[in-house]
């Protein structure tokens, strides 16, 4: 689990490359990108960067590009790769935590955050691009909530995402 809302960064300041040790001399490091596909259980479809860790240095949050490896929109722009955090969310989600976050969030601060979340997303999008783009908010919804990973990985990122906080305090997680 992460150590705390917006531990972004490597472990000990910056990550480690190719063929160094970890602190305890055991050989190279697992890469983020081995890592994440190893989380996801399966390749990245797209480029990201790790912005959460867990308090191991283990990627909790990838941050996506707006466009897959072969152009297709990208819209959910933060990713939870965090198993514990995933499975923590998805039993959320089982016993009806969409309903009971949009019931619980204030539409107009949810519709604010979407908003925000868009505008932060299609800024990376070049002015000239013609193609398809990515559309909506969190996790590619327009209103309300469709998925409560993407806004508690949007949230651990320390963007002000209600739905987000909802869930963080619903799973246990405080903000630091």
């Amino acid at each position: 689990m992460p150590s705390d809302r917006g531990d972004s960064g490597s472990a000990g300041g910056r990550d480690r490359g190719e063929g160094e040790t970890d602190a305890a001399g055991n050989g190279a490091a697992e890469s983020d990108h081995d890592a994440v596909a190893r989380l996801l259980g399966r390749e990245p479809s797209g480029a990201f960067e790790v912005s959460v860790r867990s308090a191991d240095g283990t990627p909790a949050v990838i941050t996506n590009a707006p466009f897959l490896f072969d152009g297709t929109p990208m819209p959910t722009r933060y990713w939870l790769v965090d198993p514990f955090l995933r499975e923590s969310v998805s039993r959320l989600e089982s016993t009806g935590g969409v309903r009971a976050a949009e019931a619980a969030c204030s539409p107009q601060a949810v519709a604010e955050a979407h908003q925000r979340y868009a505008a932060e997303r299609d800024a990376l999008i070049d002015p000239a691009w013609t193609g398809p783009t990515p559309t909506g908010g969190v996790g590619g919804t327009r209103e309300g909530a469709k998925c409560l990973h993407a806004h508690l990985a949007w949230w651990l990122t320390g963007a002000d995402d209600p739905i987000g906080a909802w869930t963080a305090a619903q799973i246990g997680l405080h903000p630091a």
